[in-house]
């Protein structure tokens, strides 16, 4: 319980330091490039991790069958949910006709995708056991929340801004909910998942650098891929779907996304949604950045 904990401050206090330091406008592109390139290494390294663990082609179909099924709960429930709620309350807004460019983004996701082949192949190919990956990882790991705690400071939003922001708020309580409930679901259907488990894997929301990370500490390596490959498919399907719901359903659209839509789908969210729903975006986006490193500790600190 206390290494959880440690893992806990560890994970809030650079996201806390990076929100409340008075960094200059003139820095944040070079915090945005950092941020992608390091998301990149770290991928990297979460596939050198991955080489080292035995017999792990044997454990290609379990991985599998729980990344499947866990995305069918997850962002299932998730959808459902918010599409529900778009029926019952729907925002009625001129939207703009043009397609977002999702064929650019969804070749990032494979980029990002290969980066954790490439770091296997590495592994596998180099002499590198006494490689600390686990620190590199963690120390790679504390400097990309930090980055991401010096975005959401330059999001344009206050704390009242994103509270007060209604809709975005309703969206994530739904949304947080609904994916738990879709944990559970998950949990009951696979045999060797307990409940809290189920929650902790389902708490990601697409933060894929930061879940794979947090569940291989918890769980180990194999359940660590397991969350890593479903919050990269969240963030794949949001690349596919949103332009083709938010023009209708604009939350249900933005949910999709999870932690990705202050950054990664963002811009498909503005350019196929205008800038109308930018500030439904941010707030949920926000949200939910914060509520998912501390429901992932908290759940896996349960066993």
């Amino acid at each position: 319980m206390l290494e959880n904990f440690i893992t806990l401050i560890l994970i809030l206090t650079p996201l806390v330091v990076g929100f409340l330091l008075p960094l200059p406008q003139r820095f944040m592109p070079l915090v945005d490039k950092l941020l992608t390139n390091l998301v990149f290494v770290i991928l990297t390294f979460i596939g050198l991790s991955l080489s080292h663990i035995p017999d792990l082609g044997a454990q290609i179909g379990f991985i599998g069958t729980n990344v499947a099924v866990l995305a069918i709960c997850t962002l299932g429930a998730g959808f459902i949910s918010l599409l529900i709620f778009d029926r019952l309350h729907p925002w009625q807004r001129a939207l703009p006709h043009e397609h977002s460019q999702a064929g650019f983004s969804i070749t990032g996701s494979l980029v990002q995708l290969c980066c954790v082949v490439l770091g296997f192949v590495l592994g596998k190919l180099l002499p590198i056991t006494d490689l600390p990956i686990d620190g590199i990882i963690k120390g790679l790991l504390i400097l990309l929340i930090l980055l991401v705690g010096f975005q959401l400071s330059h999001s344009g939003m206050t704390l009242r801004q994103v509270l007060v922001n209604k809709r975005g708020v309703q969206a994530c309580v739904i949304f947080c909910l609904s994916v738990a409930i879709g944990g559970l679901l998950y949990a009951l259907i696979m045999p060797d998942v307990t409940f809290t488990q189920g929650l902790a894997l389902s708490s990601g929301y697409g933060w894929y650098s930061l879940s794979g990370i947090v569940m291989t500490d918890a769980y180990g390596a194999v359940w660590g891929s397991v969350a890593l490959l479903n919050d990269l498919l969240r963030e794949f399907m949001a690349l596919l779907f949103i332009p083709m719901l938010i023009r209708k359903y604009p939350t249900t659209a933005v949910g999709l996304g999870g932690v990705t839509t202050m950054d990664f789908t963002l811009p498909v969210i503005q350019s196929s949604g205008g800038n109308e729903v930018v500030p439904l975006a941010m707030s949920f986006g926000f949200l939910v950045n914060i509520i998912s490193p501390v429901l992932m500790v908290v759940f896996s600190s349960f066993g």
